[in-house]
């Protein structure tokens, strides 16, 4: 799911995030899976949430991108081998390195947080609770629901290239391939379509939209997936001709592409789903009603967000003895 924030609209000004995310109540989260706890830092570290939700707002007012690359980054983590941070790991060979996670972003953010965690209560908070808090606090200060999430995720000691292909949406997917993986790791079909919804803020390459069109003998893009709204097309065409450089993005979202709102469903029923895997959550029957009830009520999508979210987050975690606690989110401390 590629999620990074450019301007396709003009941009509120990140300070309104910060209001919006204050004017929603809190919303508690259902409890937590037995191995892991709300406040699990309470006497080892009080400060920890703090100083992640301080790192992630001070990265994202001066880079709007920010939290659409968070957001991103806990999915292709928890994806593969679980929560546990093995998406941070550098080296040869590992998930980081990987074709699919190199458009990745948002890591100097959690190394920042990381640092200052390692100052004030060293050795105690993993990498994997930092990644999990701060696509927590990314949505928050994007205006989406403000959320307590349970923490005592250990790091993982494994990452492997090998395990990103088979474990990540790929977004030309169909419905059942992406149920077929969502089911693998204990979701649901509902938490697609909520967790879907994280594609209301962030952008994406050209390439990963790229097979909804087709060049011509002209050397011109024509569009070749009708299910997709024409004039939303030709801009996508403008935006990423055939000759486009690798580098340019466009936001998932083209009306509020920095707010985390119900703005994405709205989307999908104008047919305006930048991904084919976004506009086959209208198509098929046993999803559209979803899509069509988030569209029309945002209350009930920060509702379902919270319930999913916690779902995702608790995805294969590592606790007790397992794993570590790495002092450097890059690198195991073995």
């Amino acid at each position: 799911m590629e999620t990074n924030a450019i301007p396709f609209s003009a941009r509120p000004h990140l300070c309104s995030f910060l209001v919006l995310g204050l004017l929603h109540a809190v919303v508690v989260a259902p409890p937590a899976s037995a191995s892991l706890f709300f406040n699990f830092y309470g006497a080892s570290c009080p400060t920890a949430e703090l100083i992640v939700s301080n790192t992630v707002r001070s990265a994202s007012s001066s880079d709007p991108t920010i939290p659409g690359k968070l957001l991103r980054l806990v999915f292709h983590d928890c994806f593969v081998e679980g929560c546990d941070a093995s998406v941070l790991l550098q080296g040869n060979g590992t998930e980081r390195s990987d074709p699919g996670n190199r458009s990745l972003g948002g890591f100097q953010v959690i190394d920042s947080a990381k640092r200052m965690l390692e100052i004030f209560c060293p050795g105690t908070v993993s990498c994997a609770d930092v990644v999990a808090l701060a696509a927590r606090d990314a949505v928050a200060i994007t205006g989406g629901p403000q959320l307590q999430i349970p923490t005592g995720r250990r790091d993982g000691r494994v990452s492997a290239a090998a395990n990103v292909r088979p474990n990540i949406i790929d977004t030309t997917f169909t419905m059942n391939e992406m149920i077929n993986i969502f089911t693998a790791k204990g979701l649901s079909i509902e938490d697609l379509v909520v967790l879907s919804g994280a594609h209301t803020i962030g952008s994406a390459h050209c390439s990963a939209f790229s097979d909804r069109f087709q060049e011509d003998s002209k050397g011109k893009l024509t569009l070749i997936d009708t299910s997709l709204d024409r004039n939303y097309a030709n801009e996508l065409m403008q935006r990423c001709p055939v000759d486009a450089s690798a580098s340019i993005t466009v936001v998932n979202d083209p009306e509020t592409s920095s707010s985390f709102d119900n703005q994405y469903y709205r989307n999908l029923v104008a047919h305006k789903g930048l991904f084919q895997s976004d506009s086959v959550l209208l198509d098929d029957k046993r999803t559209r009603n979803l899509v069509q009830d988030f569209a029309n009520d945002q209350e009930k999508f920060f509702q379902s967000w919270s319930q999913s979210f916690l779902k995702l987050t608790s995805i294969g975690v590592k606790t007790g003895e397992e794993g570590e606690i790495r002092q450097s989110c890059s690198m195991t401390s073995g």
